[in-house]
């Protein structure tokens, strides 16, 4: 079973338990969203109805985010003229948990939710340290850099003889 939902000006073919990423949806959308614009419906069978209005398919908000960078270089030749400009499409993750057609409704098995993922928090600088960063050994660089030192005086006074 899949649906073929519009959202965000793009259409998606989406089936229970996709994962899709789509332009950003409004901030009021923490757990579930509904998506009303459903093109077209598809039974396991193969048949394929266009979506009445009474087509409705579910989905549950994972998480907001920003994709790759994007180079933006507009260049006119002999004019000395050169702009470079970088861009994020923000998007929201979400999973399809359900697609209702007709009274009938096909979902997703539970095994394959996600669950949400929290927002990771950004660490102070200066914060305590981390066990795993108080048992590592110093690192010897001072040593190494001396050796290099004594190593080049010898050859230079070397040459000089």
């Amino acid at each position: 079973m899949y649906a073929v939902i519009r959202t965000g000006g793009k259409q998606y073919r989406v089936a229970p338990g996709d994962v899709i990423r789509v332009e950003k949806l409004a901030p009021a959308a923490e757990g579930d969203f509904q998506f009303n614009e459903v093109l077209a419906v598809s039974s396991d069978e193969g048949k394929v109805a266009k979506a009445g209005n009474g087509v409705t398919v579910s989905a549950r908000v994972l998480g907001e985010g920003r994709g790759d960078k994007i180079l933006v270089f507009h260049y006119k030749r002999k004019k000395q003229y050169k702009k470079l400009q970088g861009h994020r499409q923000p998007f929201t993750a979400v999973q399809i948990t359900e697609i209702a057609v007709d009274g009938q409704s096909f979902r997703a098995d539970e095994a394959k939710l996600k669950a949400a993922e929290p927002k990771p928090k950004k660490e102070k600088k200066g914060a305590e340290t981390t066990e795993a960063q108080e048992a590592a050994p110093a690192k010897k660089t001072a040593t190494k850099k001396t050796a290099a030192k004594k190593s080049a005086a010898k050859k230079s006074t070397a040459k000089k003889k």
